[in-house]
């Protein structure tokens, strides 16, 4: 079964994550499987506009975090990990066309992170948003701390990040998280009216006028997506210092 699935409705191209039994969390393969997506998308010319939404019961639980603990910490694997993260939410900002992420009850982590590169966020009045990294030693590193200054003001945006605070729909519409909120049932037919409104343009001048838009709103964003990866290794090394000063101290007290 493919982990993402995709579905064509005219100029309009849905991108589905389809790992329900996991909340679709964002294991490596399913990472994979939507760069691909993603990439074909942005690719294809009768495609002008995307929808980035979860199949199941949530939008997306973030990482798949059973399989990172089986990384266990390795440098090798985890870099290649965080690449096609980061691909996903690049792959979205990137595009000369319209990205829309539709968000039902959870989205947190990394699948905020790779939200945060879409265009634009609808979501159901019952979801809830939240970057608990730092709850963890460790900090948003695929895009989220980069990208959500520019989105919701630097204040909102480390007040999120610093705390790892959830917060509902209201609260995420409030502060310029999304769009739009609209009552569960109504999420669907929510989007396509945002589609719609996006398709009654000129597809080209709507593309080209995100690329500016984008390129103003973040112009350093290269320098401070490698500047995450460099704060995410001190912090984790950090980590293991301090566990590692932990396991000495035990063994003092037992010696």
């Amino acid at each position: 079964m493919s982990l993402v699935t995709t579905e064509d409705r005219d100029a309009v191209r849905h991108v589905v994550l389809n790992r329900p039994e996991k909340r679709n969390a964002m294991s490596q393969a399913l990472l994979m499987e939507l760069r691909d997506a993603l990439r074909a998308a942005g690719d294809a010319p009768s495609v002008h506009c995307v929808v980035l939404r979860g199949a199941g019961p949530v939008f997306s639980a973030g990482v798949d975090l059973g399989e990172l603990a089986s990384f266990a910490g390795e440098p090798s694997v985890l870099r290649p990990f965080r690449n096609t993260f980061l691909d996903c939410a690049n792959l979205c900002e990137a595009m000369p066309k319209p990205v829309i992420c539709q968000i039902h009850r959870t989205c947190v982590g990394g699948a905020l992170e790779v939200a945060l590169g879409c265009d634009l966020r609808v979501a159901s009045e019952d979801s809830r948003f939240s970057l608990p990294e730092v709850r963890f030693g460790i900090i948003p590193d695929v895009g989220g701390s980069s990208r959500l200054p520019a989105v919701v003001g630097l204040g909102r945006a480390k007040e999120l990040i610093m705390t790892g605070a959830s917060i509902d729909a209201a609260e995420a519409y409030r502060i310029g998280l999304v769009n739009r909120v609209v009552a569960a049932q109504e999420l669907d037919a929510a989007t396509q009216v945002l589609v719609d409104e996006l398709l009654a343009n000129a597809h080209i001048a709507v593309g080209r006028a995100k690329r500016v838009m984008d390129a103003s709103a973040r112009p350093a964003l290269a320098q401070t997506l490698e500047l995450e990866v460099s704060v995410q290794e001190f912090c984790v090394a950090a980590m293991r210092e301090a566990a590692q000063a932990a396991r000495e101290a035990e063994g003092a007290v037992a010696g």
